[in-house]
């Protein structure tokens, strides 16, 4: 039998759909011949009928496996922007003992790379982790020396391809739940991962990765800064969109239509589990139509370009 890629999601049941959109993502860019196993860390048992729902997505190429971690993070700080579900990751050496590495990502985004290919192919070597390097803004810079890390090799978790053979030999679970028992961190799990990896993560190219800022003009200049202007044009139309600021199933945001095109891949009977906006869900399927999306688009980033402009004129 193939051997299946292990892949690590943590949602709550609010975020069912989003996360059955990204999942559905994986699989429209992934080689038809890779399998995939994913593994679903939940807050309480999902209903069988999600259950159902989630395997009958493509039952020959993904298997499900549900954790249900209520009450396994106690006592460790949740800052109130985000659920206990975003700590998960952090158990994951320990809680997953027969397996060596995973990827772990984050419900808010939409695949364009084929993470089949991207989990057979690379080498963590003596890394700990692979993930994105985020392009350091200066308003971020003071943040993140003052908590021991290097701008411009500050990544963001919610995106990695984790090697858990070394992380259990290295007993890293404990430091970092260790680590995560303080207020004064702003993004907690991504902190402690960083602060305690630092120096053993790969780099992955930052189409595996695009943050909201990728995507934004106006930070075009840091991000060529720490990548490149060819980088900066392959994550435009094929980067992995990560939606780390507004949600694009609540608001209007950076690549809406990307969105809403793969949830109307979804089955009706999935899709029924959740009732959007009217508002958004009109736009929605404006923008899911290809040639409409570029239109807006192209308006949309001419204003933004003009009004970088003019704010770089003034000075």
């Amino acid at each position: 039998m193939k051997e299946r890629i292990h892949l690590v999601v943590a949602f709550t049941e609010n975020y069912f759909v989003p996360a059955a959109t990204c999942i559905t993502s994986i699989l429209r860019n992934a080689e038809n011949s890779h399998l995939f196993e994913v593994i679903c860390l939940l807050t309480k048992d999902l209903p069988v009928h999600m259950k159902q729902l989630l395997e009958q997505i493509d039952p020959t190429r993904l298997s499900f496996r549900y954790i249900n971690l209520d009450g396994q993070l106690a006592g460790v700080y949740v800052d109130e922007r985000y659920t206990i579900a975003a700590s998960f990751r952090l158990l994951l050496p320990e809680l997953l003992k027969e397996y060596d590495k995973v990827i772990y990502l984050d419900c808010d985004i939409i695949v364009r790379q084929d993470l089949g290919q991207l989990y057979q192919q690379v080498d963590l070597g003596d890394n700990y982790l692979a993930a994105v390097f985020e392009a350091a803004l200066p308003h971020q810079i003071e943040y993140l020396e003052r908590i021991g890390c290097q701008p411009g090799y500050y990544f963001n978790s919610g995106f990695l391809l984790m090697n858990l053979a070394l992380m259990r030999k290295d007993g890293l679970t404990q430091k970092l739940i260790d680590a995560l028992k303080v207020p004064y961190l702003q993004f907690p799990d991504q902190d402690v991962l960083n602060i305690l990896c630092q120096g053993r993560v790969h780099g992955l190219s930052p189409v595996y990765n695009s943050i909201r800022t990728f995507f934004l003009p106006q930070f075009k200049k840091e991000f060529v800064n720490r990548y490149s202007e060819k980088e900066w044009d392959l994550v435009q139309y094929s980067g992995t969109i990560h939606y780390t600021g507004g949600k694009p199933w609540n608001e209007f945001t950076i690549k809406f239509g990307e969105w809403w095109a793969c949830y109307f891949k979804l089955p009706k009977a999935l899709r029924a589990q959740w009732t959007p906006s009217p508002t958004v869900l009109r736009m929605g399927r404006i923008h899911s139509i290809p040639i409409l999306n570029s239109f807006f688009l192209s308006v949309i980033n001419t204003y933004r370009s003009i009004k970088n402009f003019i704010a770089t004129r003034n000075e």
